[in-house]
């Protein structure tokens, strides 16, 4: 007698909703933009109606301010070799970006692109951002870090969860809404996390995007900056072709 499944029945029965996992939304797609297709992208933010973007890889890793019309990189400062350039935000007038495993990140002045200071960093880092007030960081694990802006250390950790099931990977971050959204590594889709309890809300659905790429067979999605103005999410991925202009959507 198979006594597995009858058991695992009365389980789903008595506690559906540690299994229930949040919804999954479809793009609202308004525009293309060009993207350089040799771009490792990490990083994305919008300012003033230009990227700044952080691009990765060793000997590969910059920070670049491109023309959002065109893909054209208006300036660019490369990083030493040793570093891999990751997660890229602006707070307090200023932008901060990680690196990967060198235990080090940087300040930048956001006019200039001139590297400004630098700043221990422990463990991996992988996205960031800011939502006006707090840094929030990803390390590729389940957990987001919460920052202490003024000395870039970890005042928390909030575990990121699907229901019941963890969120591995995390990666590219965006503020917006009053939620952080997440790229995840190796997926084409983003979460939707409510910051202070970690829970996912909704997950917005980025595989009709690879379907309009040049490249289809691209790495994964990363890269996520949102204009609050109009309530765009602009998004992109590793090596892609273009950038996408979406609808934020509402969440359930």
């Amino acid at each position: 007698m198979n006594v597995v499944r009858p058991c695992l029945l009365l389980v789903l029965l008595l506690c559906p909703a540690a299994f229930a996992g949040a919804p999954l939304l479809a793009p609202d797609i308004l525009a293309e933009l060009p993207h350089d297709r040799e771009a490792f992208t990490e990083g994305l933010l919008l300012r003033d109606g230009l990227f700044l973007e952080s691009v990765g890889k060793y000997g590969r890793s910059e920070l670049r301010r491109v023309d959002p019309a065109t893909g054209a990189v208006l300036r660019r400062t490369p990083l030493a070799a040793k570093y891999f350039a990751e997660g890229l935000t602006l707070h307090d007038g200023r932008l901060v970006l990680l690196t990967w495993k060198e235990g080090m990140g940087f300040f930048l002045d956001p006019g200039t692109l001139r590297i400004t200071g630098s700043f221990v960093w422990k463990g991996e880092g992988w996205g960031l951002t800011s939502d006006g007030t707090r840094l929030w960081a990803s390390d590729g694990s389940d957990s987001l870090r919460l920052l202490d802006p003024a000395r870039m250390t970890v005042l928390r950790r909030i575990p990121v969860r699907d229901g019941d099931q963890p969120v591995l990977r995390l990666n590219e971050l965006e503020a917006a809404k009053g939620v952080i959204w997440a790229n995840v590594w190796w997926e084409d889709r983003v979460a939707a996390i409510a910051p202070d309890s970690g829970k996912v809300l909704a997950w917005l659905d980025l595989k009709p995007l690879r379907a309009r790429l040049e490249n289809p067979g691209a790495e994964s999605a990363n890269g996520l900056a949102c204009d609050p103005e109009s309530g765009r999410l602009y998004v992109t991925g590793k090596f892609w072709d273009k950038v996408f202009v979406l609808r934020l959507p509402a969440l359930p």
